[in-house]
Protein backbone atom coordinates (compact mmCIF):
# COMPACT_ATOMS: atom_id res chain seq x y z
CA UNK A 1 0.00 0.00 0.00
CA UNK A 2 1.17 3.59 -0.59
CA UNK A 3 2.90 5.51 2.19
CA UNK A 4 2.05 9.13 2.98
CA UNK A 5 4.30 11.46 4.97
CA UNK A 6 2.43 13.15 7.83
CA UNK A 7 4.46 15.28 10.24
CA UNK A 8 7.58 13.45 9.06
CA UNK A 9 6.07 10.00 9.70
CA UNK A 10 5.27 7.42 6.99
CA UNK A 11 1.62 6.34 7.18
CA UNK A 12 0.15 3.46 5.17
CA UNK A 13 -2.91 4.62 3.23
CA UNK A 14 -5.43 3.16 0.84
CA UNK A 15 -7.99 4.90 -1.39
CA UNK A 16 -11.12 3.13 -2.65
CA UNK A 17 -12.59 5.05 -5.61
CA UNK A 18 -16.24 6.09 -5.59
CA UNK A 19 -18.72 8.28 -7.40
CA UNK A 20 -17.97 11.99 -7.68
CA UNK A 21 -20.03 14.10 -5.32
CA UNK A 22 -20.62 11.29 -2.84
CA UNK A 23 -19.36 11.75 0.74
CA UNK A 24 -16.10 10.12 1.72
CA UNK A 25 -15.99 7.22 4.15
CA UNK A 26 -13.01 7.19 6.52
CA UNK A 27 -12.22 3.91 8.30
CA UNK A 28 -10.42 3.91 11.67
CA UNK A 29 -9.16 0.52 12.81
CA UNK A 30 -9.16 -1.23 16.19
CA UNK A 31 -6.28 -1.49 18.65
CA UNK A 32 -4.69 -4.44 16.82
CA UNK A 33 -5.92 -3.55 13.34
CA UNK A 34 -4.48 -2.01 10.19
CA UNK A 35 -5.40 -1.51 6.54
CA UNK A 36 -5.06 -5.23 5.74
CA UNK A 37 -7.02 -6.44 8.74
CA UNK A 38 -10.12 -4.55 7.66
CA UNK A 39 -10.09 -7.14 4.83
CA UNK A 40 -12.75 -6.25 2.24
CA UNK A 41 -15.24 -4.64 4.64
CA UNK A 42 -14.43 -1.08 3.51
CA UNK A 43 -14.80 -2.14 -0.13
CA UNK A 44 -18.24 -3.64 0.54
CA UNK A 45 -19.47 -0.56 2.40
CA UNK A 46 -18.08 1.81 -0.23
CA UNK A 47 -19.64 -0.23 -3.04
CA UNK A 48 -23.03 -0.35 -1.27
CA UNK A 49 -23.05 3.44 -0.78
CA UNK A 50 -21.29 4.38 -4.01
CA UNK A 51 -18.84 6.43 -1.96
CA UNK A 52 -15.07 6.87 -2.10
CA UNK A 53 -13.30 5.56 0.99
CA UNK A 54 -10.06 6.23 2.81
CA UNK A 55 -8.35 3.63 4.99
CA UNK A 56 -5.08 4.01 6.87
CA UNK A 57 -2.88 2.27 9.42
CA UNK A 58 -1.94 4.33 12.45
CA UNK A 59 1.70 4.71 13.41
CA UNK A 60 3.09 1.42 14.70
CA UNK A 61 0.55 -0.61 12.72
CA UNK A 62 0.49 -2.31 9.34
CA UNK A 63 3.19 -0.89 7.05
CA UNK A 64 3.31 2.49 8.81
CA UNK A 65 6.38 3.77 10.62
CA UNK A 66 7.33 2.40 14.06
CA UNK A 67 6.43 4.20 17.26
CA UNK A 68 8.86 6.82 18.55
CA UNK A 69 8.31 5.64 22.13
CA UNK A 70 5.67 4.22 24.50
CA UNK A 71 2.12 5.40 23.98
CA UNK A 72 0.78 7.93 26.47
CA UNK A 73 -2.74 8.07 27.97
CA UNK A 74 -3.76 10.78 25.49
CA UNK A 75 -2.76 8.70 22.44
CA UNK A 76 -6.29 8.56 21.03
CA UNK A 77 -6.72 12.32 21.41
CA UNK A 78 -3.41 12.92 19.64
CA UNK A 79 -4.50 10.71 16.75
CA UNK A 80 -7.88 12.44 16.48
CA UNK A 81 -6.65 15.99 16.85
CA UNK A 82 -3.22 15.93 15.16
CA UNK A 83 -2.90 13.04 12.70
CA UNK A 84 -6.42 12.57 11.35
CA UNK A 85 -6.97 16.26 10.47
CA UNK A 86 -3.62 16.31 8.66
CA UNK A 87 -4.54 13.21 6.65
CA UNK A 88 -7.92 14.65 5.69
CA UNK A 89 -6.26 17.87 4.60
CA UNK A 90 -3.62 16.01 2.59
CA UNK A 91 -6.26 14.07 0.64
CA UNK A 92 -8.76 16.96 0.43
CA UNK A 93 -11.42 14.93 2.25
CA UNK A 94 -14.22 17.18 3.47
CA UNK A 95 -16.99 16.22 5.90
CA UNK A 96 -16.56 12.43 5.74
CA UNK A 97 -18.62 9.77 7.42
CA UNK A 98 -16.26 8.30 10.00
CA UNK A 99 -16.46 4.52 10.55
CA UNK A 100 -14.44 3.44 13.56
CA UNK A 101 -13.97 0.18 15.43
CA UNK A 102 -12.91 -0.09 19.10
CA UNK A 103 -9.99 2.35 19.65
CA UNK A 104 -10.75 3.65 16.16
CA UNK A 105 -14.33 4.38 17.21
CA UNK A 106 -13.03 6.34 20.19
CA UNK A 107 -10.75 8.32 17.88
CA UNK A 108 -13.69 9.02 15.57
CA UNK A 109 -15.75 10.23 18.54
CA UNK A 110 -13.02 12.65 19.65
CA UNK A 111 -12.64 14.06 16.13
CA UNK A 112 -16.42 14.42 15.64
CA UNK A 113 -16.83 16.14 19.01
CA UNK A 114 -14.01 18.58 18.27
CA UNK A 115 -14.81 19.12 14.58
CA UNK A 116 -18.58 18.80 14.01
CA UNK A 117 -18.25 21.12 11.02
CA UNK A 118 -15.84 18.63 9.43
CA UNK A 119 -17.90 15.49 10.14
CA UNK A 120 -21.02 14.37 8.25
CA UNK A 121 -21.67 11.50 10.66
CA UNK A 122 -19.98 8.89 12.82
CA UNK A 123 -20.43 5.11 12.95
CA UNK A 124 -18.94 3.86 16.22
CA UNK A 125 -18.54 0.09 16.50
CA UNK A 126 -17.64 -1.16 20.00
CA UNK A 127 -16.42 2.27 21.15
CA UNK A 128 -14.56 2.87 24.42
CA UNK A 129 -15.40 6.02 26.40
CA UNK A 130 -14.12 4.87 29.80
CA UNK A 131 -12.03 1.98 31.09
CA UNK A 132 -13.87 -1.11 32.33
CA UNK A 133 -12.48 -4.01 34.32
CA UNK A 134 -13.66 -6.42 31.63
CA UNK A 135 -11.59 -4.53 29.05
CA UNK A 136 -8.39 -4.74 31.04
CA UNK A 137 -9.00 -8.38 31.96
CA UNK A 138 -9.41 -9.34 28.30
CA UNK A 139 -6.31 -7.40 27.32
CA UNK A 140 -4.33 -9.11 30.09
CA UNK A 141 -5.44 -12.51 28.77
CA UNK A 142 -4.53 -11.77 25.16
CA UNK A 143 -1.17 -10.41 26.35
CA UNK A 144 -0.47 -13.81 27.91
CA UNK A 145 -1.39 -15.42 24.59
CA UNK A 146 0.95 -13.04 22.74
CA UNK A 147 3.82 -14.22 24.93
CA UNK A 148 2.96 -17.93 25.01
CA UNK A 149 1.40 -18.84 21.65
CA UNK A 150 1.92 -18.16 17.95
CA UNK A 151 -0.18 -14.97 18.15
CA UNK A 152 2.88 -12.76 17.68
CA UNK A 153 3.85 -14.67 14.54
CA UNK A 154 0.33 -14.42 13.13
CA UNK A 155 0.12 -10.68 13.78
CA UNK A 156 3.55 -10.16 12.23
CA UNK A 157 2.07 -11.11 8.85
CA UNK A 158 0.15 -7.83 8.94
CA UNK A 159 2.37 -5.51 11.01
CA UNK A 160 5.94 -4.60 10.09
CA UNK A 161 6.58 -3.56 13.70
CA UNK A 162 4.53 -6.16 15.50
CA UNK A 163 5.71 -5.38 19.04
CA UNK A 164 4.80 -1.72 18.50
CA UNK A 165 1.36 -2.79 17.31
CA UNK A 166 0.63 -5.22 20.12
CA UNK A 167 2.66 -4.03 23.11
CA UNK A 168 2.14 -0.38 22.24
CA UNK A 169 -1.57 -1.06 22.61
CA UNK A 170 -1.65 -3.52 25.50
CA UNK A 171 0.82 -1.75 27.76
CA UNK A 172 -0.97 1.59 27.77
CA UNK A 173 -4.37 -0.05 28.32
CA UNK A 174 -2.98 -1.99 31.28
CA UNK A 175 -1.04 0.90 32.76
CA UNK A 176 -2.49 2.06 36.14
CA UNK A 177 -2.58 5.72 35.12
CA UNK A 178 -4.82 4.84 32.15
CA UNK A 179 -7.53 3.60 34.54
CA UNK A 180 -9.03 7.10 34.82
CA UNK A 181 -9.05 7.75 31.06
CA UNK A 182 -12.47 8.96 29.90
CA UNK A 183 -14.20 10.61 26.94
CA UNK A 184 -16.96 12.09 29.11
CA UNK A 185 -16.37 15.69 27.94
CA UNK A 186 -16.21 14.59 24.31
CA UNK A 187 -19.47 12.64 24.62
CA UNK A 188 -21.20 15.78 25.88
CA UNK A 189 -20.08 17.60 22.72
CA UNK A 190 -20.97 14.85 20.24
CA UNK A 191 -23.40 16.87 18.15
CA UNK A 192 -23.19 15.02 14.81
CA UNK A 193 -25.47 12.17 13.67
CA UNK A 194 -24.09 9.00 15.22
CA UNK A 195 -24.74 5.27 14.87
CA UNK A 196 -23.62 3.09 17.79
CA UNK A 197 -23.06 -0.63 17.16
CA UNK A 198 -22.01 -3.25 19.70
CA UNK A 199 -22.32 -6.97 20.32
CA UNK A 200 -24.00 -8.34 23.43
CA UNK A 201 -21.05 -10.69 23.93
CA UNK A 202 -18.30 -8.10 23.48
CA UNK A 203 -15.34 -9.35 25.51
CA UNK A 204 -13.69 -5.91 25.58
CA UNK A 205 -16.56 -3.77 26.87
CA UNK A 206 -20.15 -3.75 28.05
CA UNK A 207 -23.18 -1.88 26.80
CA UNK A 208 -22.45 0.69 29.50
CA UNK A 209 -20.17 2.28 26.90
CA UNK A 210 -23.13 2.97 24.61
CA UNK A 211 -25.27 4.04 27.58
CA UNK A 212 -22.68 6.66 28.53
CA UNK A 213 -22.62 8.10 25.01
CA UNK A 214 -26.41 8.19 24.78
CA UNK A 215 -26.77 9.85 28.19
CA UNK A 216 -24.33 12.63 27.35
CA UNK A 217 -24.64 13.34 23.62
CA UNK A 218 -26.74 16.42 22.76
CA UNK A 219 -27.91 14.70 19.54
CA UNK A 220 -29.49 11.35 20.35
CA UNK A 221 -27.58 8.58 18.54
CA UNK A 222 -29.02 5.53 16.84
CA UNK A 223 -28.18 2.26 18.54
CA UNK A 224 -27.79 -1.28 17.20
CA UNK A 225 -27.07 -4.08 19.67
CA UNK A 226 -26.40 -7.48 18.12
CA UNK A 227 -27.01 -10.85 19.74
CA UNK A 228 -24.44 -13.62 19.51
CA UNK A 229 -21.83 -11.01 18.62
CA UNK A 230 -18.42 -10.27 20.11
CA UNK A 231 -16.08 -7.31 19.80
CA UNK A 232 -16.16 -7.18 15.98
CA UNK A 233 -19.74 -6.62 14.77
CA UNK A 234 -18.58 -6.06 11.18
CA UNK A 235 -17.12 -9.58 11.15
CA UNK A 236 -19.72 -11.43 13.22
CA UNK A 237 -22.73 -9.83 11.49
CA UNK A 238 -21.31 -8.22 8.37
CA UNK A 239 -24.51 -7.98 6.31
CA UNK A 240 -26.54 -6.53 9.19
CA UNK A 241 -23.86 -3.94 9.93
CA UNK A 242 -23.58 -2.90 6.29
CA UNK A 243 -27.38 -2.55 6.10
CA UNK A 244 -27.34 -0.40 9.23
CA UNK A 245 -24.56 1.84 7.90
CA UNK A 246 -26.36 2.19 4.56
CA UNK A 247 -29.59 3.21 6.27
CA UNK A 248 -27.79 5.65 8.53
CA UNK A 249 -25.89 7.23 5.62
CA UNK A 250 -29.03 7.59 3.50
CA UNK A 251 -30.66 9.71 6.22
CA UNK A 252 -27.79 12.16 6.57
CA UNK A 253 -28.34 15.69 5.34
CA UNK A 254 -26.77 16.35 1.92
CA UNK A 255 -23.34 17.92 2.03
CA UNK A 256 -23.17 21.60 1.10
CA UNK A 257 -21.78 22.42 -2.32
CA UNK A 258 -18.00 22.71 -2.50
Amino acid sequence: MPLTDIHGVSIETRIIPGAAGRPWLVFLHEGLGCVALWRDFPDKVARRLGCPAFVYSRRGYGRSAPLAGPRQPDFMHREALDVLPALLDRFAIERPILIGHSDGASIALVFAAEHPDRTAGAVLMAPHVFVETVSQASIARITEAYEATDLRERLARHHDHVDDAFLGWSRIWLEPRFRTWSLGPECSRLAVPTLLIQGEDDEYGTLAQLDAIEAAAPVHPRRLVLRRCGHSPHRDHEATVIDAIAGFASDLAPQPPA
